[in-house]
């Protein structure tokens, strides 16, 4: 009989470690702080996102949401995740739970990305598409942005130039795109 009170006590231990441990973690999706510094610009990924997501009336960029409205896409899905980790925490399956967030994250990293080139409106403006290589360091723009810039001048509406032209607000060297990322961390 003694044994069993101690297998029940190790397993109440053992639980008691798991949830503690879940407790102390958070999955997190954005855009690191600490992303590497672009080479056409002095904004960091982290600074040129909340910019798109937020807007800038100062500067003439209007707000893009991609990152909260790319996680609320898919918030009962990463749900599902997270009650599953919470589940084999409670079974004490610390694997089972770092398995479960990480795939929740993974699930609103790809969401968010997606979003992104999901071609977010307002449609960009000829002027931006016009600048659009400096961002690149080319010399010279598309084919893509000219026949855009040729539509446009030609009295197509530039939502529909846009389309057209495959063009998509967010996306120009991708470093935005692939500057998110979801990780699981111990809560600080």
């Amino acid at each position: 009989m003694k044994s069993g009170a101690t297998m029940t006590s190790d397993k109440m231990a053992a639980l008691i470690r798991s949830i503690s441990a879940l407790a102390k973690k958070d999955v997190l999706v954005g855009i690191p702080d600490s992303a590497p510094e672009r080479e056409d610009t002095p904004m960091t990924n982290a600074q040129i996102g909340y910019v798109m997501e937020t807007g800038s009336p100062a500067h003439n960029v209007p707000a893009r949401p991609f990152l909260v409205p790319g996680v609320q896409d898919v918030q009962d899905e990463c749900a599902e995740r997270l009650k599953q980790g919470a589940t084999a925490a409670l079974d004490g399956n610390d694997s089972g739970t770092m398995r479960a967030l990480t795939t929740a994250g993974l699930i609103a990293e790809t969401s968010v990305k997606q979003r992104i080139g999901s071609n977010i409106p307002p449609p960009l403006s000829p002027e931006t598409i016009r600048n659009r290589n400096r961002s690149r360091q080319t010399q010279s723009m598309r084919k893509s942005e000219k026949d855009y810039l040729k539509a446009v001048e030609g009295g197509t509406d530039p939502a529909q130039a846009q389309e057209a032209a495959g063009i998509i607000a967010l996306v120009n060297t991708g470093g935005l795109r692939n500057a998110v990322t979801s990780l699981v961390r111990e809560k600080k």
